[in-house]
């Protein structure tokens, strides 16, 4: 029990990126629920916003067993985030809405931090992980969105389904352009100007990543190594502080050893 509560008062009160990242998600998967339940949609932007529900519950569940796995207390882990797990079911409607749970979760995990700031500048790899991950259906989700709803409208477009717009975010924003969809209108330009650009900066810090996690150093071997630098040369201070008392030591010997025998040789006299 003790082990436990420990476990749980350091998930409570320690802030982590990913959380952000997933609260985030979770009020715009709350909007795309409601937009499905509320919203007069045509067939293809229904299709499509349920695509995109079923990609992030697929990142809501993933999560779940991987925090699952490295629980120490699976049983209380459990008992404690088996909403999550409901919440993240693509195919029951009706717990859709139960995502709530999860920001006003997180919300009372800010509200407890003393910082927002610090934790996430603590751990920047993890910072920029979720930030990439966030960016990533972030980017792609309102991209296919807006463009269909524009282009599906407009005279001589070739995006027309879910499937096309879909295909056609990926493909902007990794700025390969197959060509085979593109828009036809100004505002569709405009949308597909602002993919690109997103997925320039992008792919740029994903290189920057990739390069802090192969070519940098990391800062526990950082501080590892710094600690063993220390070790070394405190032991080396030791050595020779021994070395020097051994040394008096010697040096108080043969002086007390030259007094006697001074004191002899007076004796005699």
């Amino acid at each position: 029990m003790f082990k436990a509560k420990r476990w749980s008062s350091k998930k409570f009160n320690t802030l982590e990126p990913i959380e952000l990242a997933m609260m985030v998600l979770s009020f715009f998967s709350v909007i795309i629920v409601l937009t499905l339940t509320f919203g007069k949609l045509d067939k293809e932007t229904y299709r499509l916003l349920l695509y995109i529900d079923g990609a992030i519950c697929f990142i809501f569940m993933s999560r779940f067993f991987w925090e699952l796995h490295k629980a120490r207390n699976k049983i209380y882990f459990l008992r404690h985030h088996w909403i999550d797990f409901l919440a993240s079911i693509p195919a029951i409607e009706a717990l859709r809405i139960a995502r709530v749970f999860q920001i006003l979760r997180v919300i009372r995990l800010i509200r407890m931090s003393r910082s927002i700031l610090w934790p996430l500048l603590r751990q920047k790899k993890q910072a920029t992980l979720a930030s990439l991950l966030l960016a990533t259906v972030l980017i792609l989700a309102n991209a296919s969105v807006l463009i269909l709803l524009v282009e599906s409208s407009n005279e001589g477009a070739n995006i027309h389904t879910a499937e096309q717009a879909i295909w056609w975010a990926l493909v902007t924003i990794s700025t390969v352009g197959y060509g085979d969809f593109y828009p036809v209108s100004t505002l569709g330009h405009v949308i597909g100007g602002i993919v690109i650009i997103s997925g320039v900066s992008f792919f740029g810090v994903i290189s920057g990543y990739m390069a802090s996690v192969f070519v940098a150093p990391d800062e526990q071997e950082r501080k590892e190594s710094q600690q063993e630098l220390i070790r070394v040369e405190l032991e080396q201070v030791l050595s020779r502080m021994e070395a020097n008392q051994h040394q008096m030591e010697k040096n108080q010997t043969e002086m007390l050893n030259e007094i006697a025998q001074l004191r002899k040789e007076f004796a005699k006299k």
